[in-house]
């Protein structure tokens, strides 16, 4: 769990009986953490079957433009290079910038997964959930490309990505759960 009475994470050790009688508020104009999450480019189109979200279409709970197959394949064709699929040195690179993200910059990380076509953290960090985001795509882009994985002159990233402010403890604990458990299966770490 996490002391409420600090600005940040600081884990304090209780049972499960006291957890379950915790206040579940954080009292503070301050979130306790974030919810970061950021796709790859390319691999969720306007049209596509799943929905999307477009300016207009983007506050919470609101319900996605539906699929367009027609617009679907006029984007596709829009497009410089195909839709960036992570492999497993890609991924483990990019949990790795997101770390080293973190510890330089005095942020608590709680939660990491790299998946196939998407990134998702969970942290407490004194500042805003956009400069978060941000400094996990550059810095996981300049990772990339250090290490040879992503040569292209552009970002890896769709622009923008979600951040979502954590209030309370229970909020935290499940975007803990979701970023880890809430995935899929695991991933290997070798690629193909």
């Amino acid at each position: 769990m996490f002391d409420m009475t600090n600005k940040g994470c600081h884990h304090s050790r209780k049972t499960e009986k006291e957890i379950r009688i915790l206040i579940m508020w954080n009292d503070t104009e301050v979130p306790l953490a974030y919810l970061i999450s950021f796709r790859t480019a390319n691999t969720w189109l306007h049209g596509d079957e799943r929905g999307s979200i477009d300016r207009f279409h983007n506050s919470y709970g609101s319900p996605y433009i539906p699929p367009n197959k027609k617009w679907l394949r006029y984007n596709q064709k829009q497009l410089r290079v195909e839709p960036l699929i992570l492999q497993g040195k890609q991924r483990g690179t990019i949990k790795s910038a997101i770390r080293e993200t973190c510890q330089i910059r005095g942020w608590t990380l709680l939660a990491v997964n790299a998946r196939t076509n998407h990134v998702h953290a969970v942290a407490c960090a004194d500042r805003d959930p956009d400069s978060v985001l941000v400094a996990f795509k550059a810095n996981a882009t300049r990772e990339l490309r250090e290490q040879g994985l992503w040569c292209q002159p552009f970002s890896p990233w769709a622009r923008k990505g979600s951040r979502r402010n954590l209030w309370n403890e229970r909020s935290v604990a499940t975007a803990i759960d979701y970023v880890l458990n809430g995935q899929g299966n695991d991933l290997p770490d070798f690629d193909d």
